[in-house]
């Protein structure tokens, strides 16, 4: 049995394979080689690959993701129907989703901002104290990450909520569930915090229809996808005064190009793709774990439905 490695993050693809090997001794892990010929790979271990990886390897018989979001691989040529996708469930990755969304959301209720800009000023100037009432927190999306968010910010005393197709239920988190009650959930929440999969359904869900129904002084937070932005959209509502700010760690376009106007609004903050990474040695060893059972035909978790996207 031999297994493709292909990462576009990595130089060295061999701080991954050998790791990988020594809790897979029974298969073979070859890197991918851009010119090379296919190996007659069974599995794919994979992190943002080569596009032309599954028409090259076209015995691939699943794939391992080194990530939760799957929806660039879906848009690879060759890669076949019944072929079973399986993504990371965490690997330390909840955790700094959690401290992405308590440095954004603070930074803007705690008015850190604000201060930032007098001390450039040698402006000492106490702000009035917070209000968590007046932050209500809203969590689009509640898979590991988005859970692991509203549980961190609910221990913080913000009020939060929570909206999934299922309605997740969590201690300290109220619950809104679907479509139905989506209007509902915006109407409550002035902090909007972005973690939905990229599907059909979800893209541009943050428009200026979805934005204009939150709390006048609303603030976005978008750790998702660029896609599920409308960058004009939300430009309007932060002219408009509706939008108070917003912190923006995805982009349509990756590197976000120097003259966005994004750049320098005053009102949005930027990070590049950073809010979360897979870690090293978490990801090798739930990858391994997750290979060896596919291998034994025992039932996996992770699994992607493709109807759904995630």
């Amino acid at each position: 049995m031999k297994i493709i490695f292909a990462s576009a993050h990595d130089t060295d693809p061999h701080a991954w394979i050998t790791p990988l090997q020594a809790l897979l001794p029974d298969v073979e892990i070859q890197a991918w080689v851009d010119d090379g010929r296919a190996v007659g790979a069974r599995i794919a271990v994979v992190w943002n690959p080569p596009r032309n990886i599954f028409m090259r390897e076209t015995d691939i018989q699943a794939v391992f993701n080194l990530g939760a979001g799957v929806d660039a691989l879906f848009r690879l040529p060759g890669l076949k129907d019944d072929v079973p996708v399986v993504r990371l469930e965490d690997a330390g990755m909840s955790a700094q989703m959690a401290e992405y969304a308590v440095y954004a959301l603070v930074r803007a209720s705690r008015q850190f901002d604000q201060y930032q800009s007098q001390q450039e000023q040698a402006l000492w100037r106490p702000l009035p104290d917070i209000q968590r009432e007046k932050w209500p927190v809203g969590v689009m999306g509640m898979g590991i990450m988005g859970a692991r968010m509203a549980q961190v910010l609910a221990g913080l005393d913000y009020p939060v909520a929570g909206w999934s197709r299922s309605g997740k239920s969590l201690p300290g988190v109220q619950a809104f569930a679907g479509q139905a009650a989506f209007s509902d959930f915006l109407a409550r929440t002035r902090v909007l915090i972005n973690t939905l999969p990229l599907t059909s359904a979800t893209s541009g869900i943050l428009c200026r229809d979805t934005m204009r129904q939150l709390l006048p002084g609303a603030y976005i937070i978008n750790v998702a996808r660029g896609q599920h932005l409308v960058e004009e959209d939300l430009l309007a509502l932060l002219a408009s005064g509706h939008v108070q700010g917003a912190t923006l760690d995805v982009f349509c376009q990756e590197p976000l190009p120097q003259n966005h106007p994004f750049w320098t609004h005053p009102g949005i903050t930027i990070t590049p793709h950073v809010a979360a990474s897979s870690l090293r040695e978490a990801s090798i060893t739930q990858v391994a774990k997750k290979i060896n059972s596919y291998l034994r035909g025992d039932a996996l978790t992770g699994v992607v439905e493709r109807n759904r996207g995630y």
